[in-house]
């Protein structure tokens, strides 16, 4: 009995090492100069024995994998099996072993997620080469993807745009959560609308997948604007999700039914783009729970991303918004509790005149029934009537001047209200997000004080 418990015993370990030689098989070795550390630290990369996870143009999916950091491990399953589940999953991985190195915890790590970025959207990172641009990812040891959650199902007839599209039955907005897998304890989550947005085609290719997914593609969001803020998240014990931004549509197109093309230009109308932000934060809860997550959420937005974002903030949402049979989980609260949100457009009515902005939804506002209702919907303040949820704002005092008016409206509401809020101005140029150390520590004490206790 014994000599056979000791032959399934050599059997289960020699199966156990070859799985692991077969997930490493075309692996390499080297080093990799680090910002954060400040020298080089070793890496590795693992080639996956499987099919590859490819994005639509053929491009190998990527997770830059984060080891031996300084900062708290939040999920226990090891490197080792993590590293196999991810292979499994399709991606190719690039394991960096930063050997506890004391600089490696937030918001110092950052410096070396913008630096990954840069060399993720090029397309090759320590040997690795055919990365997308569209499906790479950053991720601290412990922590896991869930790629492509659906959240809400599109209404074509909303932008009408492309030609093709309008008959249809609507794709599909997603969401990637990135989550610590057996967490020690329960996190908070960061919620972002991307502010690049995924669209079902154009008027010279039609109706075509080439443009799903784009919620991360790094050359015009995460490494375009060193926006690190997210990917970040997890050395200050947080989670993250970055979800399909609402208006599906190329930007710059979409028209109301029977209206000239390009007439909704770079607005987001709503009660739609309420109703998807709404669903998105239900699905994010929802699956939060399956994940083991706190059931705090934050929302994070720049540019269109913040104009979204806004829907989320005030007490008294219009019932167009919160529908729970809009988006693909009826259950659960849409509540947030706290948002960060850099320059947008939370009152579209503020607008110049002139702008392309206000003439485009004056002409959608005229179009409708009750125009002085459909006016009352385009912005986030409007959602707040006694108080809003705790927002910390940033822009730059050098970008277009709109954005300082929106800017200005928003606090005006949120003094009147008495709500909570941090300004942060002047952190760069421009259109820009924080990106130096001492902003982004802001930005994390600010959700620390708030969520997860």
């Amino acid at each position: 009995m014994m000599k056979q418990t000791r032959l399934i015993t050599s059997v289960i370990t020699l199966m156990a090492m070859l799985c692991l030689f077969s997930a490493s098989a075309n692996a390499g070795s080297g080093k990799w100069l680090s910002v954060t550390a400040g020298c080089e630290i070793a890496y590795t990369t693992h080639d996956t024995p499987k099919q590859p996870a490819l994005d639509y143009n053929g491009k190998r999916m990527t997770v830059v994998y984060l080891t031996n950091l300084a900062c708290e491990k939040i999920g226990r399953v090891s490197n080792e099996e993590n590293i196999r589940w991810l292979l499994d999953e399709g991606y190719q991985v690039i394991e960096l072993d930063y050997g506890h190195h004391a600089m490696t915890v937030s918001p110092y790590i950052n410096r070396d997620i913008i630096a990954i970025n840069k060399a993720l959207n090029k397309g090759e990172f320590c040997g690795m080469e055919n990365i997308s641009a569209d499906r790479a990812y950053i991720l601290f040891e412990g922590y896991r993807i869930r790629r492509d959650v659906a959240y809400c199902k599109d209404n074509p007839t909303v932008y009408n745009y492309p030609e093709e599209y309008k008959t249809m039955e609507g794709d599909t907005l997603y969401m990637d959560i990135v989550y610590p897998e057996n967490p020690s304890r329960r996190v908070p989550t960061i919620l972002s609308f991307a502010y690049s947005n995924s669209y079902a085609g154009t008027a010279g290719e039609g109706y075509t997948a080439k443009y799903r997914h784009k919620r991360m593609f790094l050359g015009y969001t995460l490494a375009m604007f060193n926006d690190s803020f997210l990917e970040g998240a997890p050395a200050a014990g947080m989670a993250w999700a970055i979800a399909d931004h609402p208006k599906y549509c190329d930007w710059g197109r979409g028209n109301r039914t029977d209206g000239r093309q390009k007439e909704f230009g770079s607005i987001e109308i709503n009660p739609d783009a309420a109703r998807k932000v709404h669903a998105a934060i239900r699905k994010l809860r929802s699956e939060g729970r399956k994940l083991r997550l706190g059931k705090d959420i934050a929302l994070y937005g720049f540019s269109r991303g913040s104009t979204a974002a806004s829907l989320a903030i005030g007490d008294a949402p219009h019932k167009e918004w919160t529908r729970p049979t809009d988006g693909l989980s009826c259950k659960g609260s849409s509540k947030i509790q706290a948002a960060l949100l850099g320059p947008g457009v939370f009152d579209y009515a503020a607008m110049s005149e002139s702008s392309r902005e206000y003439k485009n939804m004056t002409t959608y506002c005229s179009s409708v029934r009750d125009s002085a209702e459909a006016w009352r919907q385009q912005g986030g303040i409007y959602s707040i009537k006694h108080k809003s949820v705790p927002c910390f704002l940033f822009y730059n005092t050098t970008d277009d001047a709109e954005y300082a008016t929106q800017m200005k409206r928003l606090t005006d509401v949120l003094d009147r209200t008495g709500s909570t809020y941090e300004m942060l101005t002047d952190y760069g140029k421009g259109h820009s997000v924080p990106q130096e150390t001492d902003h982004l520590n802001r930005m994390y004490c600010f959700l620390k004080k708030l969520m997860g206790k």
